[in-house]
């Protein structure tokens, strides 16, 4: 059980978790879609970093979708996985020769969403690492 009672506004246990501010749920759900979705960079990458994060950042309820899948991994996926890789280890301290490896592969609009991406992310997972939150049974 989650370290608060879930609300009745929301789809998930994490919305509902953020249900108790209808206007926090709504405005994170309606940025966790526009970040989710295909826009300069595809949703499946994305997925993939979002999976390489939940490994790190402590919400079960987030490992349980699944480890990163290395079959789906082209060049552009690999790189993104790598930099969340070092997002983890470094948090908000990374080093300009890793933005130098990015530039070979993204745009700068690609690595802004990425990195905004990452961040929203983890702040996510962080959430649901406070609230205990578990995987559906």
């Amino acid at each position: 059980m989650a370290r608060i009672m879930e609300s009745n506004l929301g789809k998930t246990p994490f919305q509902r978790l953020l249900g108790h501010n209808k206007d926090v749920m709504e405005g994170w759900n309606q940025l966790g879609d526009v970040l989710e979705k295909d826009g300069l960079l595809t949703s499946q990458l994305k997925e993939q970093v979002r999976r390489t994060l939940a490994q790190s950042n402590g919400c079960e309820y987030c490992k349980a979708k699944g480890n990163p899948d290395p079959d789906k991994f082209n060049e552009k996926t690999s790189i993104a996985v790598g930099f969340a890789e070092v997002f983890l280890k470094q948090k908000g301290d990374i080093d300009d020769s890793f933005f130098d490896i990015l530039r070979d592969c993204f745009t700068e609009e690609e690595i802004s969403e990425l990195c905004a991406f990452i961040s929203f992310t983890t702040a996510s997972q962080y959430f649901g690492a406070m609230m205990k939150l578990k995987p559906e049974k």
